[in-house]
C-alpha cells in the first residue's frame, strides 16, 4: 500500500487548508452559500455513512490502510453507483466546506484530494481487490465508475 496517512486525516488536513487558506483567495459569499454548503455536508455525510454501513452489513474490514483484509466485495446499496462512495463522501464534504469558507482555495484543496486519494489509495485498493476477488472485482469496476 503506498498510503501510510488514513483518508481521514488527509480530509481533515484538506479541510484545515481550505479554512486557513482563505486569506490568500477573494471570497466569494452569498446568502446561498450557507444553503448549499449545509446541504453537501448532509449530502457527503449520508453518502460516507451508508457506506460503512454497507461494510459493516457485509461484515467486511472499513480500515483503508488494509484492503487485503476484505473478506467480501460489496457492491450492492450505495455501491452500485460510486465504487469509493466512503471517499466520494469525503470529498463532498471538502467541497461544503469550500462553500462556506473560501471557494477558490477549497477547489485547489479539492482538487488536491482527489489526486491523491486517487494515486495513494483508490488505485492501491484497486489491484488488492483485483488480487482478492478477480473477475468479480473486474466485472464490478466494468459496471461502476471509481467515483461517479
Amino acid at each position: 500500500m503506498n498510503n501510510k496517512i488514513p483518508p481521514p486525516i488527509v480530509t481533515f488536513i484538506c479541510g484545515i487548508a481550505i479554512y486557513f487558506s482563505k486569506t490568500f483567495f477573494n471570497q466569494f459569499f452569498s446568502y446561498s452559500n450557507n444553503t448549499i454548503s449545509l446541504f453537501l455536508l448532509i449530502f457527503g455525510l449520508v453518502v460516507f455513512i451508508s457506506a460503512v454501513i454497507s461494510f459493516r452489513t457485509h461484515k467486511t474490514t472499513v480500515n483503508p490502510l488494509e484492503p487485503r483484509k476484505a473478506s467480501s466485495l460489496v457492491t450492492s446499496g450505495i455501491f452500485k453507483f460510486s465504487r469509493n462512495p466512503m471517499y466520494l463522501g469525503m470529498l463532498i464534504i471538502l467541497l461544503s466546506i469550500s462553500c462556506k469558507f473560501n471557494l477558490i482555495g477549497g477547489m485547489i484543496s479539492s482538487l488536491f484530494f482527489y489526486i491523491f486519494i486517487t494515486k495513494f489509495q483508490i488505485i492501491p485498493e484497486e489491484v488488492a481487490m483485483n488480487e482478492l476477488f478477480g473477475n468479480e472485482f473486474i466485472d464490478y469496476e466494468k459496471k461502476t465508475r471509481r467515483w461517479i
